[in-house]
C-alpha cells in the first residue's frame, strides 16, 4: 500500500468483521466521561447498546436511565448480580482504585470487561485485576489504539515510510479544576483514588501507550521530573511533568503532560527518512490531522475529517463489540497494560531520586 492509499483510507475499519448483532453494556461509574463521552458513543455505535446503569444511589443511577438506559442499580447491587441477564459487558469508568471490585464482580458474573486506563491505581493493584479476571475477555480502553489515524501511523513506520524511527516527542495538557464538573473535589487529585500521581497516570499515559502502539515497542528505562505548585494539587507529585523513555527498539521518547495548562495535544514520530505528525491528538478534537513528511521534502497529509467527539470513543466500543460477539481475542488487553502500569511507577520512582530507572 502507497502512503497515498494509507492516508485516503485513514478513516476506514480495518478490524471490522462483524456483520450484525448488538452487544449490551452495563456502565458501571457514572461520572461526566461516562455521561458525556461513552454514552453518547455508544448512541452513535452500530454494534453497541447501553442498558444498566451502576451507580453509587439508584436515584444518581435513574438519573442516567431516565435519559437512555433501562435499568438503574447499585453498586452494591451489581457486586450481588442484580439485573445480570439484561447485560453481556460491563464498561468500568470509576476512579481508579475502585476498578479491581467491579471488574472482579464482573468475572464472577461471567461477563467480558472493557477497563477504562490505566487499568487500576498501582501496579500490584494491577497484576490482582488482571489475574482476577483471567476467566474473561478483558479490554483496556486506549482509544487512540482503534483510532484509525493511529492505526494508519503504526502501519507507516512498519513498512518504513519514515525509515528508522529514532525519536518521538507527545503531549497532552488541559486545564483539569475547570475541565470536569467533579472539581475542585476531583479524585483525580486524591492519591488514594488516583494512584500514584493526577497528571502522568491521567494524561501523561496517552503519548506513553500511543507511542508504544505505533512503534510496537516497549519500555526499558524512564526519567522524569515534575512538581506541583498550585494548592489543589498539594497531595500529588505531578501538577506539571516531563518524563523521557527509552523503548526496546532503540527509540527514545520526550513527554510532558500538564493538569493546569492550555489544552492541546500532538503526538510526532522522527525517523531517518522522514516524520509523522498527528495534531491535536488525545483530545477527540476536529479536525485532528495527519502528517508524512518525507526526507525528499514531500508532504502527504490526510485532511482528519471528523463530525463528533465521540469518534474514537464509538471505535472503540464497536472495536470491543466486534471482537466478544465474534469470540475473538481483544487487544489492548491486561498484560499490554501491566506494562504501562510499570512504566508509570518507574516514571514516579525516577522523579523522586533524579535518576534513570529500569522497567522491570
Amino acid at each position: 500500500m502507497t502512503v497515498d492509499d494509507y492516508l485516503r483510507s485513514a478513516r476506514d475499519r480495518d478490524w471490522e468483521q462483524l456483520e450484525s448483532g448488538t452487544l449490551r453494556l452495563a456502565m458501571v461509574g457514572l461520572g461526566w466521561w461516562t455521561r458525556e463521552q461513552a454514552i453518547p458513543a455508544i448512541e452513535s455505535s452500530e454494534f453497541c447498546a447501553a442498558t444498566v446503569a451502576v451507580s453509587s444511589t439508584r436515584e444518581k443511577a435513574a438519573d442516567v436511565v431516565a435519559g437512555t438506559l433501562e435499568t438503574a442499580i447499585t453498586y452494591e447491587e451489581f457486586v450481588a448480580g442484580r439485573a445480570a441477564d439484561e447485560y453481556d459487558a460491563v464498561y468500568i469508568c470509576t476512579p481508579n482504585a475502585r476498578h479491581l471490585p467491579y471488574a472482579a464482580a464482573a468475572a464472577d458474573h461471567g461477563k467480558a470487561i472493557l477497563c477504562e486506563k490505566p487499568i487500576e491505581a498501582t501496579h500490584e493493584r494491577a497484576e490482582k485485576l488482571v489475574t482476577t479476571a483471567e476467566s474473561v475477555p478483558l479490554m483496556v480502553a486506549y482509544r487512540m489504539q482503534t483510532d484509525p489515524q493511529v492505526r494508519r501511523m503504526r502501519e507507516l513506520v512498519a513498512d518504513g515510510a519514515i525509515g528508522e524511527p529514532v525519536v518521538v516527542h507527545g503531549h497532552m495538557g488541559q486545564q483539569l479544576l475547570d475541565a470536569v464538573s467533579e472539581s475542585p473535589d476531583q479524585w483525580r487529585l486524591d492519591p488514594e483514588l488516583a494512584g500514584y500521581g493526577a497528571t502522568v497516570m491521567d494524561l501523561g499515559i496517552y503519548p506513553l501507550n500511543t507511542a508504544r502502539f505505533v512503534l510496537d515497542a516497549d519500555p526499558v528505562s524512564v526519567t522524569a521530573q515534575m512538581h506541583s505548585e498550585n494548592e489543589a494539587f498539594r497531595n500529588v507529585p505531578d501538577q506539571h511533568a516531563a518524563f523521557t523513555v527509552q523503548f526496546d527498539d532503540g527509540t527514545y521518547a520526550a513527554c510532558t503532560a500538564s493538569q493546569q495548562a492550555h489544552r492541546s495535544g500532538h503526538l510526532r514520530i522522527v525517523g531517518t527518512e522522514g516524520e509523522l505528525q498527528l495534531e491535536p491528538t488525545f483530545l477527540g478534537e476536529s479536525p485532528q490531522r495527519l502528517r508524512l513528511r518525507a526526507l525528499d521534502g514531500r508532504v502527504a497529509m490526510d485532511d482528519g475529517r471528523r463530525e463528533l467527539f465521540g469518534d474514537e470513543m464509538t471505535e472503540e466500543f464497536d472495536y470491543f463489540a466486534d471482537r466478544i460477539l465474534r469470540e475473538e481475542p481483544v487487544s489492548p488487553d491486561g498484560e499490554h497494560a501491566l506494562v504501562d502500569m510499570r512504566t508509570l511507577a518507574a516514571i514516579y520512582e525516577a522523579a523522586e531520586t533524579d535518576g534513570t530507572v529500569s522497567v522491570a
